[in-house]
């Protein structure tokens, strides 16, 4: 039985069999459409609220879990598990409340659960890097590692975690405000197909293509120059709605490079909603031996 436990957020998007298998533990975020209440991956499933979202004309809002959220599974993975150490991965602070409600939470527990240690960590990244650092961290706390050595591990992949990605248009991150430092793109929604990033905890554009193929090499492109061909890299092909664009990816990607792990994973609709449905792209990091 492994002494630390991890806790992230359904935002990380890591499938479902990987969360049963590597016994991670999450707490929903909230989607607020027009005067219903959904929590994400428990009332809002990702194929009807993407098929919805293609017919949508005004965009849901979105919102962290708050302290009591953390709070509640901190607190009950205590009493029914008999936890004692959590390490608490969550996307960036920079985009989202989560990091701050679960450092509240952590702080409200300290003062009722002193026995229960809680280490609240801000990846300054989303999607499947959020989601690499939890399951690198499952799979340490597994393994028997500290909790020290797990907080060191997700420290270590944060600077070298990327996110690529490109959709058919911006509107959904510009809508949502989610746009960051890639503004300038949004005069060109029309003719282009974007690539994105993530630098500092914010949405940075990485380049701008006429197509989803010449985007999809540029993807390539761009691990295969961040890696080097004698690197080892593992990849998540993330989508909304567009598996078969992630395929793609796969097929030119792992012609350039020694990809050790991959995985697709579908973004879960609370960042669904920000990207919107067609989104496709990669997380990654190298690998060193």
């Amino acid at each position: 039985m492994s002494e630390v436990t991890i806790v992230s957020d359904s935002v990380a998007s890591i499938p479902e069999a990987v969360i049963e298998a590597l016994h991670i533990h999450w707490v929903p975020y909230y989607i607020h459409r027009g005067q219903e209440v959904l929590r994400d991956l428990v009332s809002a499933q990702r194929e009807t609220f993407y098929d919805w979202m293609l017919t949508a004309t005004a965009l849901p809002t979105t919102a962290s879990p708050g302290p009591g959220d953390y709070l509640t599974l901190y607190q009950k993975l205590a009493d029914e598990q008999g936890v004692r150490e959590i390490v608490s991965i969550h996307m960036t602070s920079k985009g989202s409340g989560a990091y701050q409600a679960a450092t509240v939470a952590q702080s409200m527990l300290a003062e009722t659960r002193p026995e229960l240690r809680v280490e609240v960590i801000d990846t300054l990244n989303v999607s499947m890097c959020q989601g690499w650092m939890v399951i690198e961290a499952a799979r340490a706390a597994l393994a028997g590692k500290s909790l020290a050595d797990i907080v060191a591990l997700v420290k270590g992949m944060m600077p070298i975690t990327r996110m690529i990605q490109t959709a058919d248009t911006l509107k959904y991150l510009y809508m949502g405000g989610r746009i960051g430092r890639a503004k300038h793109l949004v005069a060109t929604l029309l003719n282009i197909k974007p690539l994105i990033g993530m630098e500092d905890g914010v949405i940075v554009a990485l380049g701008q293509v006429r197509n989803r193929h010449r985007a999809y090499q540029a993807m390539a492109e761009m691990i295969e120059a961040a890696v080097d061909k004698m690197g080892k890299v593992k990849i998540a092909y993330v989508h909304a709605a567009a598996r078969e664009e992630a395929e793609k990816i796969r097929a030119l990607v792992e012609e350039r490079v020694n990809c050790v792990e991959s995985l697709i994973a579908e973004l879960s609709p609370a960042l669904g909603v920000h990207t919107g449905p067609g989104t496709a792209g990669v997380c990654y990091f190298p690998v060193r031996d």
